[in-house]
């Protein structure tokens, strides 16, 4: 595996001991991106997520719709439809608080928005799939580092929702991180919560942890 840029140094951050300011500058960070760079960016982040042996027999994926500067992943999704992948987004639980299930994403999905401002497709019981029933999930994060982690934005949404791979890890779905390179930094601040990534995939590389 290469490192085709140099993380910036943890320790570089505003706040070396606060999550929240070390998102912040993250955020600003590819939300500084230009619309021509974001696009860009999308392309050859779908080249890398196309190359990877991993996905090349998953067939039912979690996805999620980019705001905030997050790095598009629909025009992976566009290629990877014509090998007959189903992506499916999050929804959140309407009776486990701070979990999530995934329902089918179609070009044509009918989507609401839930009550943090995101949008989301219905909550059908009986087409929705289980975490596990998945066989990849590309997160979407703030940070990254080399070892796995991810500094997400503070819901704990994912967290809680694939907790159970630490437990069964042969029932997990691969978890693979996407985003900006420039989101990449040396060391992250770890809880013990944290569910860890197999990989994170950039528009530059892909990182295997």
């Amino acid at each position: 595996m290469s490192q085709l840029s140099a993380p910036e140094p943890f320790e570089a951050h505003p706040d070396t001991s606060n999550r929240s300011e070390l998102r912040k500058h993250l955020r600003r960070l590819r939300q500084s991106l230009t619309e021509q760079q974001q696009t860009a960016a999308a392309d050859n982040l779908a080249r890398n997520l196309l190359a990877m042996a991993e996905l090349h027999r998953a067939r039912h994926i979690a996805v999620y719709l980019p705001n905030d500067g997050e790095i598009d992943p629909h025009p992976y999704m566009a290629f990877a439809r014509r090998r007959g992948v189903h992506f499916y987004l999050p929804v959140l639980h309407p009776i486990h608080r701070g979990r999530m299930v995934f329902s089918p994403y179609r070009d044509e999905s009918t989507l609401t928005t839930n009550r943090f401002g995101i949008p989301e497709p219905e909550f059908h019981k009986g087409l929705r799939r289980p975490a596990w029933a998945l066989d990849a999930v590309l997160l979407p994060l703030v940070g990254f580092d080399l070892s796995g982690g991810r500094l997400g934005m503070g819901g704990g949404f994912y967290d809680r929702t694939f907790a159970f791979s630490r437990r069964h890890a042969r029932l997990a779905p691969r978890l693979i991180g996407i985003a900006h390179d420039r989101q990449q930094v040396s060391r992250l601040p770890v809880e013990p919560w944290d569910v860890p990534l197999h990989a994170v995939v950039t528009e530059k590389a892909c990182y295997r942890i």
